[in-house]
């Protein structure tokens, strides 16, 4: 059977936003328009449902009818392994899966075809569990044991369907790791879509350092602020919101300025014109110091985690080892003495590496031969 005669199904967890998972998914839709998409729940506004699913309207599960699904869905997390084996592919010959929880684990025949994009292993069960339970104040008392209690249950039935797909794919070697150290298997890295060419290179810098992110505890930005506060008279912009917004104001000093929330279009032009990006997080991949380097922003990142595969030492940025102040603040003098050896163009043509185009190009390829494979080793073994 020849691949694009498959008939074929994109599942993804749920649509509540355009990060960087449904930029896949976006990828996925403009390659197999005619697949039929499947969700747990859809949230997307009509104009981004345009984007990422191309006006189509995906099958939902018996979780889109919950009461406040629409504003509370994760609290629906205990139900999900269940919601997504209820669904029936028996109709499809490929199912490509987005999977950061529970698609991986959905239900197929024998004679069905599943690729996995692994996002991450469930990050809830696997990573950092401790601070999503004190984020959500459910970290004590009855709260905190039921709450353990459930994700105890996740990790079990993670590992026990980690088997499922046929083919997995990691976004990063640094997912790879993981699923390789979780689920015992081996996989293929394929970074994930950036939009580089919407993120023009400026030559001409001003004074002063970004940092952007969710203003939440893992991305670090509390860090960054403590260490650039140690500078002097350095600059920091620092954009985003969320609940660590009033905690991370009250570490500025008056060379910081927090800027709060700003639209794509102008944290782009911030982009542009700082003369480094600065990220301490310890990502899947990170999108958004990708985005930074195609602005021709060098970038000052941890080297853990996608970004010590996007940014090369030196060369495009300055990876420092830890998540400290004193590793932020020493990245930050050193860059200072280095400023002057970056080359914005060489910046933005390494970020191209990471375009949507290629993503498109590596999927498609790696889809069509898994496809062929699988299918004419099922058509010999009739």
């Amino acid at each position: 059977m020849k691949p694009e005669r498959l008939k074929t199904a994109i599942v993804h967890e749920w649509f509540a936003d355009y990060a960087g998972s449904e930029r896949v998914v976006e990828s996925f839709t403009n390659i197999w328009p005619e697949a039929d998409v499947f969700t747990l729940v859809d949230l997307l506004t009509e104009e981004e449902r345009k984007i990422v699913l191309k006006s189509k309207t995906p099958k939902t599960s018996f979780i889109q009818k919950l009461p406040f699904a629409k504003t509370k869905h994760r609290y629906y997390l205990p139900l999900f392994p269940f919601a997504i084996e209820r669904f029936d592919f028996s109709e499809y010959d490929l199912i490509i899966s987005s999977s950061h929880a529970v698609t991986k684990g959905l239900r197929k025949n024998s004679n069905q075809l599943h690729i996995s994009y692994c996002h991450s292993p469930m990050r809830y069960a696997w990573d950092n569990t401790e601070l999503y339970l004190n984020q959500a104040n459910i970290s004590k008392g009855l709260k905190g044991f039921a709450a353990r209690s459930i994700i105890n249950y996740l990790r079990k039935w993670d590992l026990k369907t980690a088997s499922r797909p046929d083919y997995l794919i990691a976004n990063s070697k640094f997912i790879a790791g993981k699923i390789k150290r979780i689920y015992n298997r081996d996989s293929d890295v394929i970074y994930p879509p950036v939009d580089v060419d919407k993120f023009e290179p400026v030559l001409e810098k001003e004074d002063y350092y970004l940092t952007a992110s969710r203003m939440v505890p893992y991305k670090r930005a509390d860090l960054i602020v403590e260490a650039f506060s140690m500078l002097g008279d350095i600059k920091l912009k620092v954009v985003g919101q969320g609940p660590e917004l009033d905690k991370i104001k009250r570490k500025a000093s008056p060379n910081i300025e927090i800027l709060g929330y700003k639209s794509g279009k102008e944290l782009k032009v911030l982009m542009q014109k700082a003369k480094a990006f600065v990220f301490a997080a310890e990502e899947d991949f990170g999108i958004t110091v990708v985005e930074a380097m195609a602005c021709g922003t060098p970038v000052i990142a941890l080297n853990k985690g996608g970004t010590a595969e996007t940014v090369v030492d030196g060369i495009t940025g300055i990876l420092f080892d830890s998540q400290s102040t004193d590793s932020i603040k020493n990245a930050a003098m050193k860059f200072e003495e280095k400023i002057n050896t970056f080359d914005p163009l060489q910046i933005s043509n390494h970020a191209k590496q990471f375009s949507r185009d290629i993503f498109e190009k590596n999927i498609k390829e790696y889809v069509q031969d898994k496809s062929l494979n699988f299918f004419n080793k099922e058509k010999s073994s009739n």
